[in-house]
């Protein structure tokens, strides 16, 4: 039997994404799922959150507390410094040289 929910237990996670694009659901479930959590939404919420930060592999930290997740963005140094240069967007389904 699992241990009893306890509302105001706080939990954090932390993964890395692309700025600006849902990630899959798929990779979302089996982080957030056990708490009580919809990976769909998850994934809309941290979309939201790095807008901003579009096309780059920003890192995300969920902050789970009582089934409700805070997204905040953990910018790296290279992502700050490529941020700052205004480098245009990846295509990443352009072949490379």
């Amino acid at each position: 039997m699992p241990p009893k929910f306890d509302p105001n237990e706080v939990k954090v996670i932390t993964l890395r994404t692309t700025g600006g694009e849902i990630g899959a659901a798929s990779s979302l479930a089996p982080k957030v799922g056990p708490l009580g959590l919809s990976p769909k939404k998850v994934g809309e919420d941290i979309q939201k959150a790095t807008m901003d930060w579009k096309g780059l592999k920003i890192t995300v930290k969920l902050v789970v507390q009582n089934r409700q997740a805070k997204v905040e963005v953990v910018p790296s140094a290279a992502s700050l410094v490529i941020k700052e240069l205004a480098e245009p967007e990846r295509d990443k389904k352009k072949v490379k040289n």
